[in-house]
């Protein structure tokens, strides 16, 4: 075979592959727009995403220096389509830093992992010195335990936060303003829950949802993989790779029907709604989509930079604060504290659009 075959065989082959990458990108990109039970493979290429995208670049720069314009359209279009995927990631531009002097809410959420059940108080002390001076008037807390030894956290948050609602086992929602009404909702077979709470911000009503979801199931997948190899027992590599997709196929659809149920719910909401919370899943993914409705990204109206809000070796967002489309957001991001695998996000609602 002659040099001049090899290369149009090497070209070809890379052409094969450029059009079969544009393919997992778009299905990756409506990949959410699926149910995840019986549509498992689809829905999990949204996760993929940033891998397609990155290999799209690639393939773009590839047929540029070969000159080969033509087929340089496809990763080129196949990118130009991702933009509204990567703006939920990546916002160019900074912060308002006059924010916190426009009139409205500023909303805080954060899983603070149990405060990582130490006893002194120190972690929730440090983290209610943050929420003050972040302004926050209203935060949502998943995995919260109000014990830290003999000693309630409730007791030394009331005085900057004096009104609380309490849901299930690990949530709350700490509030400077009134607390007129609240409510538990309840998932099935799972330690998640979720609660709403109405607060009265100047004479209007707020509902403030915070969620959260199931989780993928892998960090237990990998606890249990490492209590057998520290037992002395080989973890066959197939069996480890099944275990990890089962459970995270099964967090998967567990989190779709969560979200599903929030929806109802909110759909059923005659004031205006904020929500917060850990969702455990991507931008983009079906529960995302779901979670967000009609209602607006904050970090895509007013954020900066590269958002990640997950510490723990995985660097995706998966907490989130949403707004209805009456509100206008005025500054989203986030804080790196340590006390937690996850980051705490901020975001400063106009609660009138001008």
């Amino acid at each position: 075979m002659g040099k001049l075959a090899v290369q149009k065989y090497f070209s070809f082959t890379i052409l094969i592959v450029t059009v079969l990458l544009m393919v997992f990108t778009f299905t990756g990109l409506f990949g959410g727009e699926v149910q995840p039970a019986g549509n498992t493979a689809r829905a999990m290429l949204v996760y993929a995403l940033p891998l397609l995208i990155a290999g799209n670049v690639v393939f773009l720069i590839y047929w540029l220096i070969m000159r080969r314009w033509h087929w340089a359209l496809i990763p080129l279009i196949t990118l130009l389509c991702c933009i509204p995927y990567i703006g939920t990631i990546y916002q160019f531009g900074s912060l308002d830093e006059n924010a916190d002097k426009v009139p409205g809410i500023k909303i805080a959420s954060y899983n603070v992992a149990m405060f990582s059940r130490e006893t002194s108080g120190f972690i929730a002390q440090d983290i209610l010195s943050e929420m003050k001076k972040q302004k926050v008037d209203v935060v949502c807390f998943q995995e919260y335990n109000d014990q830290s030894g003999d000693k309630k956290n409730s007791d030394s948050y009331k005085d900057y936060f004096p009104y609380m609602a309490v849901g299930e086992s690990d949530m709350v929602i700490y509030s400077r303003y009134p607390i007129k009404n609240f409510k538990n909702i309840n998932f099935e077979m799972t330690n998640n829950s979720a609660m709403w709470a109405e607060v009265e911000v100047s004479g209007q009503l707020i509902r403030v949802y915070n969620a959260h979801l199931e989780t993928t199931g892998i960090n237990t997948t990998l606890h249990k993989a490492a209590k057998v190899e520290a037992r002395g027992m080989e973890v066959e590599g197939n069996a480890f790779i099944r275990a990890i997709y089962g459970n995270y196929t099964l967090g998967m659809i567990a989190r779709s029907g969560q979200a599903n149920v929030l929806a109802m719910d909110m759909r059923e909401c005659e004031v205006p709604i904020i929500v917060c919370g850990d969702f455990n899943d991507v931008p983009y993914s079906y529960v995302y989509n779901t979670m967000l409705g009609d209602k607006v990204d904050g970090f895509t109206e007013c954020g900066s930079g590269f958002m990640h809000t997950f510490r723990g070796g995985k660097a995706v967002r998966i907490d989130y604060i949403f707004h209805d489309k009456g509100m206008e957001g005025v500054s989203y991001y986030k804080r790196e504290l340590s006390y937690s695998d996850h980051y705490p996000v901020f975001m400063k609602i106009a609660l009138n659009k001008q």
